[in-house]
């Protein structure tokens, strides 16, 4: 539960049956009191950044104070409508009301998380309301019952419709378009394996970002005197522009009519050059330097009203373009199903022809009045399909759609990203099992179950039950998937079994999307807390919580056996290295792997399907583009360099020379033997460094502290710069007669120190608090007013700096090391060792240092106040643009963005997907991979790849087979074993070490040990007592001398 901040106190969430205008007038009445009251005192509504850090990282601090102020109706409280309400509460809009006048049925447990079997037979929006308020207490959460009223919408920003006849929502949408200001009207619908949305924003809706990308920039290297222009960049960094974008220019010398803010249209962009439409012979002559940014101006859109849409519905948002004929057809089939319930008064039943053949004679009457617009045939097949799943709700399905809706909801909110325009349609008929399914399959059994058996039948539902799952992670996508899973029945008989693995504790800013977690479970183990509320969905869940690291080291954990075991592995994951560790045990073992991924509104996911598609480690993204050494600490040309330069230093003062020190300390001889054996630059660095921590920097009361900070604010910002302006004036040239200071350099200026200046200021607090920390010196009360702080600085006396001659800057781009090397290192290091000797000498009794690591999550521990302070003076030395405290954070911390509407959009298409997997035998065309980006929307879904094949004579293998030999036998029989296949085997090796290599004559002496025997003596492997086999890698050639790669090969001795 998050810090109850605005809304109702528990006991006063009440049902507001025809009464929610009055009710909601009044909830605003009070909340008026309240902004106005911040507004009198100047501040803007509060934002708690260590909850909202990885969603602030999306969306922004403007979107976010609009979220804070927007009412959102959610009406239908099936699975779709817990879903959509879930992320809408976890994003912070301000308020969410439940509306629904059905009871809750033993059918609704297979997709609304919310509801258990004691809540049957009460109110279905009365019964989400006290879970739903768990996750956010800063959020508004009520409930109205009973018919709605079009009056009743003007009480919201947004309103969304999960279970509504088409004629009501033309009505309301009508009222809604015409509304002053317009209320966006959203209708989405899932139907067993289909579903649906439609979005209506207004007559105009001003999109603000289009899509939350930060706007492109590039560093200029020339601009003709042309028309048109052409604008050429540095060569080390591609420019990201298109046609037709919009730039600015910044800081060009020599053509100053350029810099006048005006947007300029640009064309023939090129990874390095583009062109101005603009006339530039008339000015001046360009000399050096220039910035160019992208603008991205707002996009109005018109959205057309529901009832014209419907007749009229455009083109329609794809999603799997090997279905292209599909979305015409299921916007059919919606409008079929409306009438069927409105002339019936219910659904089809599922297994039911004649109800399947009814809803397709709506369908084709419905297309015959279409005109133009008719559907040329009309697929029966499918809405039979569609008719027998209808009435279902899908926890995976309303996963997917609640990920989508929700982000819709956010976007109407704020007019941040692109909405969806108009109509979106989706299926996965593939998910259902090969084999036909007889209507008796699909009869309800009474359980919580009877909406999943209606679509998938009792025999895939018996497989979900048995299922035996490892699932990899549970934070945001781990949180999804346990849900998900508990809803589906997955692993919920004594014969499944789910195993859930993680290392990590969870943190408050966790709780802003992993849903399962409270605010009383910070601390506590994610896996243990996730499994628990996971059991609370269902109670049958039969699930192990685990807190290890899924590595080599725990290779006894996650034994043979274990992995031998498993039906699926799921990954829930957020770093590459498990990720591939994970890949190859999957592979090894033969196991599918469903893989999924999110940064910020995007996702992915990739199945990996033994013997049918590629492996997770088959294609890699390419590494991150790092800076150069000496682009970091000399050269900066952008804030990212900065703050790299900055958590550096961050962690060098406070956190590795500290526990330098204490490594000293705890075995100064052995210290000393191992600068002495290392002998180089590094060596002395560190002994220097010590040095200084316990002799020329030493602190022993805070007034040195505030010393060290001044003088070290000194140093960094204007004694370094002086010297690094004076090796290099502004006229320097370089060896090729070229200007040093050319683009992207930009020529730094020292920074002269003012007490009166707060960010200066900010700076030396921040570095004396945590300075004193290290030396366990304790604050005293003076230090928080900045006045008194002011005059303790001013006290000091700072020396005055003369540049020195010869002092050595690296300019190497290739360079790894600032540290230079130097002959006289040992004689040096033999200096500094007796010189720390005899310091230590006069330490006090078990004295040490507190090495401060780095946490970027706690804004009290004035950890990101420094690195934010570094980064800025430095931006300011080079007249780089400053960035506040949670932009530092978001890129010192390297925060990865994360909001849970596109982590449920992903659960929810990976277990679309395990439907598939549990039930075996379908092809790899049936699988798909995913990748969507909520902001734009895309969703784009296309087959998997199949593995690639490699043949020799008759056989062929992919990296998923392994070669299996039963028996203890010796190297030599494997060479032979291997000469029956027409391969010749020249080195063979068991991990890093080689047991046999063909041109080591003493290898010979080895071919007739045993291949176990050899690997104990050579590599030291001692197979451990839980497994049969050993593993051994093979190099071979084919008869005319090329290498084949061959499978693995494992050797079962026992």
């Amino acid at each position: 539960m998050l810090p109850r901040k605005r809304g109702f106190v528990d006991g006063e969430v009440q049902d507001l049956h025809n009464k929610a205008p009055r009710a909601a007038a009044h909830q605003e009445e009070e909340e008026e009191e309240v902004t106005r009251g911040d507004a009198m005192l100047g501040r803007a509504p509060e934002i708690d950044e260590d909850l909202h850090s990885r969603q602030l990282a999306v969306y922004g601090r403007e979107t976010m104070k609009r979220l804070f102020g927007s009412n959102v109706l959610v009406s239908g409280l099936q699975g779709l409508g817990a879903e959509i309400a879930k992320n809408l509460v976890l994003a912070g809009v301000k308020s969410v009301t439940l509306h629904d006048d059905d009871k809750v049925e033993l059918w609704d447990l297979s997709s609304n998380f919310f509801l258990s079997e004691k809540d049957v037979g009460q109110n279905r929006a009365q019964a989400c309301v006290t879970k739903l308020q768990e996750l956010n207490n800063a959020v508004i959460i009520s409930t109205i019952t009973g018919d709605l009223t079009k009056e009743q919408l003007s009480n919201f920003q947004v309103v969304v419709f999960t279970d509504i006849s088409l004629d009501k929502a033309v009505e309301f949408d009508s009222y809604c378009h015409s509304h002053q200001p317009p209320i966006a009207f959203i209708k989405s619908e899932v139907r067993g394996l289909f579903g649906s949305v439609f979005c209506d924003f207004g007559p105009e809706f001003t999109v603000l970002d289009i899509d939350g990308e930060e706007p492109h920039t590039g560093i200029v290297a020339s601009i003709s005197n042309d028309n048109p222009a052409l604008v050429s960049s540095v060569d080390d960094e591609r420019l990201e522009f298109q046609d037709g974008d919009l730039v600015v220019f910044s800081e060009v010398q020599g053509m100053p009519e350029l810099n006048d803010g005006k947007p300029r249209k640009i064309k023939n962009a090129r990874p390095y050059s583009f062109t101005l439409e603009e006339d530039t012979t008339s000015y001046g002559t360009y000399i050096r330097g220039g910035i160019v940014t992208q603008v991205k101006p707002p996009k109005v859109l018109k959205f057309k009203p529901l009832k014209e849409a419907i007749k009229e519905p455009g083109e329609f948002l794809m999603s799997d373009f090997s279905k292209f004929d599909r979305p015409p057809l299921l916007h059919l089939a919606f409008q079929a199903l409306d009438k069927f319930r409105n002339e019936l008064m219910r659904f089809p039943i599922a297994g039911s022809s004649d109800d399947a053949q009814k809803l397709i004679d709506f369908a084709i009457n419905i297309n015959e009045t279409l005109g133009d617009s008719k559907l040329e045939e009309i697929d029966k097949k499918l809405l039979h399909h569609f008719a027998n799943g209808s009435r279902a709700v899908l926890n995976p399905m309303a996963a997917m759609f609640g990920g989508i809706v929700g982000q819709e909801v956010v976007k109407a909110c704020s007019g941040k990203f692109h909405p969806l325009y108009q109509f979106f349609y989706f299926d996965s008929v593939a998910s259902l099992p090969v084999e036909p399914l007889e209507p008796s399959d699909l009869k309800p059994e009474n359980s919580r179950y009877d909406a999943q058996i209606s679509v998938f039948g009792a025999k895939l539902q018996n497989e979900l039950e048995h299922a035996k799952i490892f699932m990899v992670g549970s934070g945001a996508l781990g949180c999804e998937f346990l849900k998900n899973l508990a809803l589906m029945g997955i692993s919920c008989s004594h014969n499944g079994k789910l195993t859930v693995t993680d290392d990590d504790v969870i943190e408050k800013s966790n709780l802003s999307r992993q849903f399962l977690f409270r605010d009383w479970n910070i601390g506590q183990p994610k896996s243990t807390v996730a499994a628990t509320a996971a059991m609370t969905i269902n109670p049958k869940l039969h699930v192990e919580a685990l807190q290890n690291r899924a590595s080599p080291e725990t290779e006894n954990v996650f034994n043979d056996a274990f992995w031998e075991s498993l039906d699926a592995v799921v990954n829930a994951l957020d770093n590459v290295t498990a990720r591939m560790y994970i890949d190859s045990r999957c592979v090894y073992f033969q196991k599918p792997l469903l893989e999924s991924g999110t940064l910020g509104a995007k996702c992915n996911t990739q199945m990996v399907i033994p013997h049918l598609t590629e492996n997770y480690g088959a294609s890699r993204d390419p590494p991150e583009k790092q800076a150069p050494m000496c682009t970091v600490h000399s050269f900066p040309h952008n804030i990212d360099h900065c703050l790299t330069w900055a958590r550096s230093e961050f962690e060098g003062l406070l956190e590795k020379s500290p526990t330098e020190v204490n490594a000293f300390l705890s075995n100064p001889s052995g210290y000393a033997t191992a600068a002495r054996t290392a002998g180089d630059a590094q060596a002395r660095d560190q002994l220097e460094r010590v040095i200084e921590c316990l002799d020329r920097e030493k602190c022993e009361t805070f007034q040195d502290c505030i010393t060290w900070a001044r003088l070290k604010f000194e140093d960094y910002f204007s004694n370094r710069v002086k010297q690094l302006t004076f090796t290099f004036p502004e006229d320097a040239m370089t060896s090729s007669g070229a200007p040093f200071w050319s683009a992207p350099k930009r020529f730094p200026r020292p920074l002269e120190f003012s007490s009166a200046d707060p960010s200066q200021l900010s700076f030396l607090l921040a570095a004396s608090k945590l300075r004193a920390e290290t030396f366990g010196i304790p604050i005293p009360d003076w230090a928080k007013n900045p006045k008194e702080l002011a005059e303790a600085v001013d006290k000091i006396i700072v020396p005055d700096f003369q540049p020195k001659q010869g002092v050595k800057i690296e300019t190497d781009e290739k360079a790894t090391s600032l540290s230079s090397a130097s002959v006289d290192d040992d004689a040096i290091i033999e200096e500094l060792i007796a010189k720390l000797e005899a310091i230590s000498k006069t330490l006090p009794p078990g004295f040490h240092m507190n090495p401060i690591q780095f946490e970027k999550d706690d804004d009290t521990n004035f950890h990101m106040d420094l690195i934010a302070g570094f980064a800025n003076m430095r931006a300011r030395n080079y007249s780089i643009p400053e960035v506040d405290k949670l932009k530092a954070k978001f890129i010192a911390g390297r925060i990865i963005p994360a909001i849970a509407t596109s982590t449920a959009m992903a659960t929810g298409l990976v277990c679309l997907e395990l439907y598939k997997v549990l039930a075996g035998g379908h092809k790899v065309e049936d699988y798909r991979n995913t990748f969507a980006n909520l902001a734009i929307p895309l969703f784009s879904m296309a087959e998997p790849v199949p593995p690639q094949t490699i043949k020799h004579q008759d056989m062929s293998w992919t990296v998923w087979d392994r070669w299996t030999i039963t028996g203890n036998i010796t190297l030599r029989e494997l060479l032979e074993w291997l000469k029956e296949k027409g391969l010749n085997a020249y080195s063979i090796s068991c991990g890093a070490s080689l047991l046999y290599n063909s041109m080591f004559p003493r290898h010979k002496e080895r071919l007739d040990k045993k291949v176990v025997d050899v690997a104990r003596e050579v590599a030291k492997v001692e197979v451990p007592s839980y497994r049969r086999h050993l593993d051994v890698v093979v190099a071979c050639e084919d008869d005319d001398d090329n290498d084949v790669d061959i499978p693995l090969v494992s050797i079962y001795f026992r």
